[in-house]
């Protein structure tokens, strides 16, 4: 096929203009998800004497920043019409990685932070290759590499915590520059980052093409294959960098951390207006949905609900969040 094929110079005539659309929605917040927020930090504030305390504000920012990087690669991969359900998994794998460089090799702190993002990377990397390669479904496979890095974490420490990561690493984790936590500034510039690109750049409007129609971005010459690699590797070095956030804040590498986060990443992604099934995600609303998964676990802490129940309630706002989000699309398909 050559560049003066109709097909590569003329794709399939709503695509682009779908996409395009889809693009210009990245810049604004869905105005459902900023009333839910409110309303829950309202509702929090009444319950609970201790709600609005700023310490108490900046832990809600701290929690949510491990969570809101794991969900900005959902985002990505959910945007393409993808799934990534080893992301806690590979949180957990990569601090274990990133601490044992640190610990046990007695590594540079730039290199145990490579260490961490890099093995996150290749997980996504792995994952990649099996979806776009021997064509196994992203559902499988990464429900499969969700027990395999886990039990690789598991592996690498024996089991066991690995405490004593060196204070320049922990800084990562716990520090305070201008009073404000470190995660959350790293979490906020990745999301700045992540926006940019979802947003505005042919990387992010690929993105969102694959998730619309795959037949019509592979016949607009979109190489659909080799993007859901790099989808799924960018995905695992954002876990990759949840894993260092999460290591660094607790200044250990828990081969246990991260069960069960992807299923919050996944909702906070969705109720921040990503289509679970391709084609529209933001970044922006991402946050905010975050800032909500963030807000319900910290209130229901303060309110001492047990942490069964905290899953059930996760459980809950997910299924309502795609049942809100297939309502709305059915809702524009008939205008």
């Amino acid at each position: 096929m050559t560049s003066t094929d109709p097909r590569m110079s003329t794709p399939e005539p709503g695509l682009w203009a779908r996409v395009q659309a889809r693009s210009i929605e990245q810049l604004h917040i869905r105005l459902e998800s900023l009333v839910v927020l409110i309303g829950l930090a309202a509702l929090m504030a009444v319950l609970s004497p201790f709600f609005l305390s700023v310490s108490n504000f900046l832990n809600i920012l701290l929690a949510t920043s491990t969570i809101g990087v794991l969900a900005i690669a959902a985002t990505f991969v959910l945007s393409s019409g993808g799934l990534d359900l080893s992301l806690g998994s590979v949180l957990g794998l990569s601090g274990v990685v990133g601490a044992a460089v640190a610990v046990k090799l007695g590594a540079p702190m730039p290199i145990a932070v490579l260490a961490t993002v890099g093995a996150g990377a290749l997980a996504g990397l792995v994952n990649g290759l099996i979806i776009t390669r021997a064509y196994v479904p992203a559902f499988i496979v990464t429900l499969g590499m969700l027990g395999i890095a886990r039990g690789l974490a598991l592996v690498i420490s024996d089991g066991r915590v690995i405490y004593g990561l060196p204070n320049a690493m922990v800084y990562l984790g716990q520090g305070r520059p201008f009073g404000i936590p470190m995660p959350v500034i790293i979490f906020v510039v990745t999301a700045i980052i992540m926006h940019i690109v979802l947003a505005y750049t042919r990387y992010g409007r690929h993105t969102l093409a694959i998730g619309d129609n795959e037949n019509a971005a592979r016949t607009a010459g979109i190489n659909v294959d080799f993007h859901r690699l790099t989808l799924y590797t960018l995905s695992g070095g954002l876990a990759g960098l949840a894993g260092l956030l999460f290591a660094t804040r607790i200044n250990s590498g828990d081969p246990t951390a991260g069960i069960t986060y992807e299923l919050t990443a996944i909702t906070a992604a969705i109720i921040g207006g990503t289509n679970l099934f391709g084609g529209r995600g933001s970044i922006l609303g991402t946050m905010i949905g975050a800032l909500i998964m963030g807000v319900l676990q910290n209130g229901l802490n303060l309110l001492a609900v047990q942490s069964y129940y905290q899953q059930m309630a996760i459980g809950a706002v997910l299924i309502l969040a795609v049942f809100i989000d297939q309502f709305q699309v059915r809702k524009e398909s008939r205008v």
